[in-house]
């Protein structure tokens, strides 16, 4: 997560996000953490009216679901991706807010781990970010008021000294 940005961003299939509509659409989900802290949270989830509509019309309505913390208010933004022309450009994936995959970058996904939990990310993940945030983002240190701790690999602001930073407890969530 990035500690200057107020939400995260997320992307399903298609085909998930009509699953998500149709049977999981304003439901509660309780998340427990693995760890001894008794740590429990609970999330609605939000499925756009319009999520089933896979072009972006007016751009009112980009953002597809969401996970909403009950507890603070914050939110996991979820957009699906689908092949919105298949005749004319298969194999292109896209999302509402005109970003573009090839299924060779999506598939096969890869396992890996986001803040403890494990998470499925796309096969050409660092090709997919050059596109899409060119090669200085990938080796910027300092961005936003912050800075990236190498030893922690965590983004830190500017004026937390290192001992604090470190001193962080791990995040271990329950699956």
């Amino acid at each position: 997560m990035l500690p200057w940005d107020w939400d995260i961003d997320t992307q399903v299939s298609g085909e998930t996000l009509s699953y998500m509509a149709q049977n999981l659409n304003s439901t509660i989900h309780t998340h427990n953490a693995v760890d001894d802290s008794s740590v429990s949270r609970d999330y609605l989830l939000d499925v756009n009216p319009y999520a089933w509509e896979r072009t972006r019309g007016d751009g009112m309505n980009i953002i597809d679901a969401r996970w909403i913390d009950t507890r603070n208010g914050l939110y996991i933004d979820i957009t699906g991706l689908s092949e919105t022309e298949p005749d004319k450009e298969p194999g292109i994936w896209s999302c509402k807010n005109f970003h573009f995959y090839r299924t060779r970058d999506l598939y096969p996904m890869r396992e890996s781990v986001y803040e403890g939990v494990p998470a499925m990310i796309p096969y050409a993940y660092d090709k997919i970010l050059l596109e899409e945030y060119h090669e200085k983002a990938l080796v910027l240190t300092e961005y936003e008021g912050h800075y990236w701790n190498q030893e922690s690999r965590l983004w830190v602001k500017k004026s937390e000294p290192v001992a604090k930073q470190m001193a962080r407890p791990p995040k271990n969530y329950a699956r």
